[in-house]
């Protein structure tokens, strides 16, 4: 498959060859003098052909930021790369290269016609991103498993398919399976599939079809869920409060503290810890609620802002018109005069006598235009002051209510603290008549002697 002519080098594709290319495609005779001229800009390209020219790298192509269709066939390419600035690419030709791996085409998400013949391609992957795709071409690569048929399904838009030349296309079951599993296919192997093949190879393998539909509408509703999921909690994240509406802050806290948990097995410790629980909880709960609410009303005044901003362009633009169209009319017959008049002193004259009425339009549109820069500048100010306040009092109100909950903690530590040390005197004195864990013990006599220590106990 190595396509390197052995009088040839391996080529870099650099700025010369790319010049080149666009100038031999570019317009040809007197457009095209006028072209090399004043030069071509990469980015007014939209298609270019680079096929027979042994490119070891595809390499240099970023400033072809609006090409639409892309050559690249009969090279020496081992690797799809430096692609990602290519978003609009529709047509893309990479057959009869040394490509081993399909990657390096995340960003394509335009791309509906896509080539990869005779390469020493062996696994049909990393194709994800390109939902329009309608036209894939893989025949003469390495593919070997008929599983990487089932991959294909995700391409809704899939209608021809050519796999001739691979190991798979051996298999005594390769078109039937095809066709049961891509039934939206056309085309396969550039031959029409007919609907008679298209029954037969439903009914043969009807049964694990179904059972595919049940999994794929499983796995369907999990990534609407998880998408659902992760779009409230981007909605949570926007309001700053992104997992108070439960217990996970709470459960955060205590998730690495290993002697809190020791702590529960205290007799009392249990029943309280849970009813700090609750009441903390109760107040993350508020926050939440408060801080969607808070951003419902940021949001809103966000909307009016672009509305209002909106809204004053428009106005602005409109009395603009107006006046515009007001001197065209009145000018009108004298325009007709100016174009139809062949002595150029009498030409001048007639320019001269609309030169002031032109300076009066051109000053009533700046004042038009200062106007509207005085009025955005109004407008961006109250939104401003709007917004500062809101935060503010939003940051006021959620302050006070995680003083609440320190507070709570406070409360918490003090019990904790009463319940260890009436533990500790008990377990000092013998009278304790539950059976603690040995290290829960082993860190009670550690806080007892310490305490003891200190002189405050």
């Amino acid at each position: 498959m190595n396509r390197l002519c052995d009088s040839m080098e391996p080529r870099v594709m650099d700025d010369d060859m790319l010049k080149l290319a666009v100038g031999e495609q570019g317009p040809q005779e007197e457009a095209g003098q006028l072209a090399k001229q004043e030069g071509i800009l990469f980015k007014d390209v939209l298609s270019l052909q680079l096929d027979f020219r042994n490119i070891l790298r595809i390499d240099n192509l970023w400033q072809f930021e609006n090409l639409r269709k892309l050559q690249l066939d009969n090279n020496i390419i081992e690797k799809i790369e430096g692609l990602e600035n290519l978003t609009h690419l529709v047509w893309l030709d990479l057959s009869f290269n040394n490509i081993e791996t399909i990657e390096g085409l995340d960003t394509l998400v335009n791309l509906e016609d896509l080539s990869l013949f005779n390469n020493r391609i062996s696994k049909i992957d990393s194709l994800d991103a390109l939902v329009k795709l309608q036209v894939l071409s893989l025949g003469n690569n390495q593919i070997d498993n008929m599983m990487n048929i089932v991959y294909l399904r995700r391409f809704k838009c899939l209608r021809t398919l050519s796999l001739s030349g691979n190991p798979i296309s051996e298999a005594e079951d390769y078109k039937m399976f095809i066709c049961a599993y891509l039934p939206d296919l056309v085309y396969l192997d550039f031959r029409r599939i007919d609907d008679h093949t298209k029954e037969l190879a439903e009914a043969k393998h009807q049964y694990s079809i179904d059972e595919l539909k049940h999994q794929e509408n499983l796995m369907q509703v999990r990534l609407q869920d998880e998408r659902a999921r992760q779009e409230e909690l981007e909605k949570h994240k926007t309001a700053f409060v992104e997992h108070l509406n439960g217990s996970f802050l709470f459960d955060s806290m205590y998730a690495e503290d290993s002697e809190g948990n020791k702590l529960s097995y205290l007799p009392g410790v249990s029943e309280l810890l849970e009813a700090y629980k609750d009441k903390f909880v109760i107040i993350c709960v508020n926050i939440f609620e408060y801080g969607l609410k808070q951003q419902e009303k940021r949001k809103i005044e966000l909307d009016t802002f672009s509305e209002c901003v909106h809204e004053a362009i428009q106005e602005n633009q409109e009395q603009g018109k107006r006046k515009i169209a007001q001197f065209e009319e009145k000018h009108l017959s004298s325009l007709s005069a100016i174009r139809e008049e062949s002595e150029l002193p009498n030409i001048e004259k007639m320019i001269l006598e609309c030169s002031a009425d032109v300076s009066e339009l051109f000053n009533e549109l700046m004042m038009l235009e200062m106007q509207l820069v005085e009025q955005l500048e109004e407008t961006i100010n109250m939104f401003e002051r709007n917004i500062v306040d809101m935060v503010g009092l939003f940051i006021e109100n959620v302050q006070s209510l995680m003083a609440q909950c320190r507070d709570l903690e406070n409360h918490h530590h003090e019990k904790l603290l009463e319940i260890s040390i009436s533990t500790l005197e008990k377990i000092v004195k013998g009278d304790l008549d539950e059976d603690l864990p040995d290290d829960l013990r082993a860190v009670g006599f550690q806080k007892f002697n310490y305490v003891e220590a200190s002189g405050t106990f």
